[in-house]
């Protein structure tokens, strides 16, 4: 086949996505298919529409490329493409209204307020923050990943400098009463028969579990299955599978947990287009589920061709 891997584009993640679209082009190559590397531009638009591709491969990370506008300019192009829709995409992107619908069916959320930082961070404001959450809070960007722009607040200065911080990325800030216990990540394949991979436990060498310890060689371990009890593997699971279904993912995704001492799953996030890289989870977890890394490639692949297959178009009037 002809394929188009869009990767790098102009979000904070670009350097992530580069690297993940390198990897799925090789593995794609390596199963015999023509493939592009496509960076996401002003030219996109006349790339795929007259490269006469067979299938778009979406790594692009964050805004533009997870959020619903690149899942929009395919669906206008008509090219099949990897990965979820337009609305799911937009959800997923968009943690307060995620948090907001999960919340609603049933599943555990973490209490979070959205802010809108504009200039300047009020003393009250932190005070309010501080009596309502507590110590330490969890100050993140509403609509970014790869823990760009997030900070974990110890004292009431964090507080301030991590609302700051958020604001450069994004107007909306998310900030939540922090979850303690195990770090989890759940990944979800679905093509089109969902499959929930092994729960995979997360070790940082920093502090934080930040974009270094994600993306730097021995910065982070991953432990597959996680150290938990089985109990509280099967509801961590059943919770990413919850959330995957309820926001109306495809093809992929990769569900943050926080699996408290007593197994309540704290569903943080839901990454639709997970990083894909050769440190990434989401690879490390289907390759514990027995799924080679070209494998998973083809599926997401072979699952979005056959979906626009199917796809019954709009009536034309």
């Amino acid at each position: 086949m002809r394929i188009a891997v869009l990767r790098g584009g102009r979000s904070a993640e670009r350097e992530v996505s580069l690297r993940s679209g390198a990897q799925v082009a090789k593995a794609l190559r390596g199963r015999g298919h023509d493939v592009s590397e496509v960076d996401l531009d002003a030219g996109t638009w006349d790339a795929l529409r007259d490269g006469g591709f067979e299938c778009v491969f979406n790594a692009l990370h964050g805004r533009l490329g997870e959020d619903g506008t690149v899942q929009g300019m395919l669906e206008l192009l008509g090219l099949p493409y990897t990965g979820s829709g337009v609305l799911a995409s937009a959800l997923c992107m968009d943690k307060s209204r995620a948090g907001r619908m999960l919340a609603a069916i049933g599943l555990h959320v973490p209490e979070f307020e959205e802010l809108e930082v504009k200039e300047g961070v009020a003393a009250d404001l932190v005070e309010r923050l501080v009596t309502r959450f507590g110590l330490p809070l969890v100050v993140k960007p509403v609509r970014e990943g790869s823990t760009i722009g997030l900070t974990i607040a110890k004292d009431a200065d964090a507080v301030a400098s991590g609302l700051v911080l958020a604001g450069r990325y994004d107007r909306r800030v998310l900030v939540q009463r922090f979850a303690a216990g195990t770090e989890v990540t759940v990944g979800v394949l679905a093509t089109p028969e969902m499959q929930v991979l092994p729960t995979l436990e997360i070790v940082s060498e920093n502090p934080v579990y930040d974009y270094d310890a994600k993306y730097t060689a021995g910065k982070s371990h991953h432990i597959i299955p996680a150290r938990i009890p089985e109990e509280h593997r099967i509801a961590a699971s059943e919770a990413a599978a919850r959330a995957f279904a309820e926001l109306g993912c495809a093809g992929m995704a990769r569900v943050d947990v926080i699996v408290a001492r007593d197994g309540t799953p704290w569903v943080l996030e839901v990454n639709t287009v997970p990083g894909l890289t050769e440190l990434s989870l989401l690879p490390d977890a289907a390759r514990a589920a027995g799924i080679a890394f070209d494998v998973m490639c083809q599926r997401l692949v072979d699952h979005a061709v056959g979906r626009h297959r199917h796809r019954v178009g709009p009536t034309v009037i």
